[in-house]
């Protein structure tokens, strides 16, 4: 699905943050990315949606070499793409249920109010369906954003520490949902430093392990 053969990247004016990363992101697996921070797991992430492009080697998405792709296609390959910002953006001036649809409305798709309500009833946020997001605590905040991320049904969650500033009962029903996800057949992908909720998601999925470490990416051992 995603795949790197010695890929490099580094931002312009700068040293090479990456170098020499060869991995594959296969159907329907799961995945954890972890490293301290500033260590470039934002920046990975972008690299999995094309946001950025790497500085050499071959990044693959979907079978398509990302950088030979135009625009349009660009696009295209990201629809297949559901991301989870650390940082959750809404437009505070309309309810949740419309910044949900908004990923819909941008693709230029008819709404489906029924879809709309089937996500809402998922995430546990029939109630907040007419909220506006000021309103929300943090954990709605997310759960909304993890909706919004799955309206087009995409192939791929990348989640961007998630549950970074969620308590420890809000984030394993943040962790069950992804688990969903994944169960029924979506790779998802999760950044994060919290190894408590990396063994809790051990325990009931089959989740690797990428640490970032020395300007490339590894696969973890089995210990955390």
């Amino acid at each position: 699905m995603i795949e790197m053969r010695d890929v490099a990247f580094g931002y312009r004016g700068g040293d090479e943050l990456f170098r020499d990363i060869t991995l594959t992101l296969p159907r329907g697996s799961f995945h954890f990315l972890t490293g301290p921070s500033g260590s470039g797991k934002t920046t990975f992430l972008r690299l999995c949606i094309a946001d950025l492009l790497p500085t050499r080697g071959r990044l693959t998405g979907f079978g398509q070499d990302v950088t030979t792709l135009g625009r349009d296609a660009i696009a295209a390959l990201r629809r297949r793409i559901g991301v989870v910002h650390q940082d959750t953006q809404f437009l505070d001036h309309l309810p949740v249920a419309e910044n949900i649809a908004l990923p819909v409305v941008v693709a230029g798709e008819p709404v489906d109010t029924g879809s709309i309500r089937d996500l809402l009833a998922w995430v546990q946020m029939t109630a907040q369906a007419r909220a506006l997001p000021p309103a929300l605590s943090g954990g709605e905040r997310q759960r909304a954003a993890l909706a919004r991320a799955v309206i087009l049904s995409p192939d791929l969650i990348l989640a961007d520490e998630p549950t970074g500033n969620l308590d420890w009962d809000m984030s394993m029903k943040l962790l069950q949902l992804l688990i969903e996800l994944n169960h029924s057949g979506k790779t998802v992908l999760i950044a994060t430093h919290d190894l408590n909720l990396i063994r809790a998601a051990k325990q009931q999925v089959a989740a690797r392990v990428l640490r970032i470490a020395g300007g490339t990416v590894q696969i973890a051992g089995a210990d955390l």
